[in-house]
């Protein structure tokens, strides 16, 4: 391809745009500001020639008198005039001819068609057609992601809805600071109301209850349960009609209800926030660790999902496992197999061959022994000798996690033991840890541990088939707080739940009446 020289260029004020036209028309192009800054130079050359006196030609070369001899007068940068930049003031107004609009894009197009043409001559498809050859090669070399993205958008176990998909995704991939920042800046700016009532959908089915007559209590000691607590005094000044009285829930075990559950709200500022309590007879109720592919990993195990025949036929209720072991800051330990080392200090929920499940501090409280059969960890106690833990409310040293800030209110769990070894559980929307740890404490909780958070995995359910040993399914469970608040019961019974969870279930009798 030629390029217009010095020699093409005008040396007066003719039409440069012919010329620039010829060579746009030719195979030859000339970018027009190139050819309009050479245009100037000529220009400003011929004015300089014409402003020259035409007398002695020695006036032209002698240097003035005021000027050393061999000085040189500074020479401006954009015009090559000497002086003050008076060449600069002459360029700008002498009315230096500037390529038009038209001109510009006609000399755009044909570069286009220049490079089409150059492309067109090469002999691959992929040389003629570079932007869509690196694309494919792009999209290709990502396909592993696309594969893992995808089957992660269709795995149920990482939650009901895509965008809890997509967090579970990005935290298995690096992304776990982005998606805690975005959820710290979600539920930041989603803060529960103040004041108020609650609405009707977000209270649990009954709304009244009763505590047992002391002949029932009696004869729940003599048959070796456990006495029933009396019922709970609500945070607000004015309770909700059936607020922290007690309800049995699920099949009776021995003729006795093995679980009961009530409402609470958490505090007496957000009114209008309702949580579900548990109370669980342990005398009763036989606790087991259900582990999950995806939590705590690895495996495979005894006892997964779908919950077996002979568990269902005496399953009572079930209640979610917790965080991810990557989140933890703890350990693990389920048939045997440390799938993660036991940290010492971590609260703990601890398991024993007769199924008795209790809660407290690793190394101190419980210990490792023949006798132990899980150990599921997380973070540092949330109640300890029947208070809240101290530095909780500032989340000291990060001890009970970075996932979501302590203050931030979202959807928690808790599981925590009473001075007579009954379990408590909590859960339910718009809780902070502080009012976690509260609503435990006012439950008789004197050790507690956090559970899992987000209401996608926040879940406790009761079965009441119709018959003392008819199997538990879907139809005949009941969640303790309604669906718009907490996650359904069906994962218990889905091969495809990866996530831990515990089950309780009725025992033969009730511990320590014999075998």
């Amino acid at each position: 391809m030629e390029h217009l020289t010095e020699s093409d260029l005008p040396d007066d004020d003719g039409d440069w745009e012919e010329r620039l036209d010829r060579a746009l028309a030719g195979d030859g192009a000339l970018s027009p500001r190139r050819a309009g800054r050479r245009a100037a130079r000529g220009r400003g050359s011929a004015r300089s020639h014409s402003r020259a006196p035409s007398g002695n030609s020695e006036s032209t070369t002698t240097a003035p008198a005021s000027e050393p001899s061999g000085s040189t007068r500074p020479t401006h940068a954009a015009t090559g005039d000497p002086g003050n930049g008076r060449g600069a003031d002459d360029a700008r107004h002498s009315g230096v001819h500037r390529p038009s609009w038209r001109t510009h894009r006609r000399y755009v197009r044909a570069r286009k068609q220049q490079r089409r043409q150059v492309r067109s001559q090469r002999r691959t498809w992929w040389g003629r057609h570079p932007v869509a050859s690196g694309t494919l090669v792009v999209l290709v070399l990502l396909t592993p992601i696309w594969v893992s993205f995808g089957g992660a958008l269709a795995n149920p176990s990482l939650g009901s809805s895509a965008s809890a998909r997509l967090a579970e995704w990005s935290r298995d991939h690096g992304a776990g600071g982005l998606v805690t920042w975005i959820e710290n800046l979600y539920y930041s700016h989603h803060a529960p109301p103040i004041g108020g009532q609650p609405s009707k959908t977000a209270l649990p089915g009954h709304s009244t209850g009763t505590r047992p007559t002391g002949s029932a209590v009696s004869d729940r000691v003599l048959k070796g349960a456990l006495a029933v607590p009396a019922p709970l005094v609500p945070f607000p000044r004015t309770p909700l009609p059936g607020e922290g009285k007690w309800v049995p829930a699920g099949r009776l075990v021995d003729g006795m209800a093995a679980v009961y559950t009530t409402f609470m709200r958490p505090d007496a500022v957000h009114t209008s926030v309702v949580d579900g309590v548990a109370w669980i007879d342990t005398k009763l109720l036989s606790a087991r660790l259900y582990s999950g592919s995806y939590i705590p990993g690895g495996g495979p195990y005894k006892y997964n999902t779908p919950l077996p025949l002979d568990a269902e036929s005496s399953l009572v209720a079930a209640f979610n496992g917790g965080f991810r072991l990557a989140d933890s800051q703890a350990g693990y330990y389920t048939e045997g197999v440390t799938v993660r080392p036991l940290v010492g200090g971590a609260a703990s929920l601890v398991i024993y061959k007769n199924g008795t499940a209790t809660v407290g501090a690793w190394g101190t409280e419980l210990t490792m022994t023949p006798n132990v059969v899980v150990v599921r960890q997380e973070l540092r106690l949330l109640v300890d000798n029947g208070q809240p833990a101290p530095g909780l409310a500032t989340n000291e040293k990060a001890q009970w996690g970075t996932v979501l800030g302590n203050s931030i209110y979202v959807s928690r769990s808790a599981v925590g033991v009473t001075s007579d070894g009954a379990l408590v559980y909590v859960g339910g929307p718009d809780l902070d840890a502080v009012d976690l740890a509260r609503l435990l404490v006012r439950a008789g909780a004197v050790r507690a541990m956090e559970l899992d958070i987000n209401s996608e995995w926040v879940n406790f359910a009761t079965f009441d088939p119709a018959t003392p040993h008819g199997v538990a399914t879907i139809a005949n469970a009941r969640d303790l707080l309604p669906s718009t608040d907490m996650s359904g019961a069906y994962r218990y019974f889905m091969s495809y739940w990866e996530r831990d969870f515990f089950t309780l279930s009725a025992r033969p009798r009730p511990l320590g009446t014999g075998s």
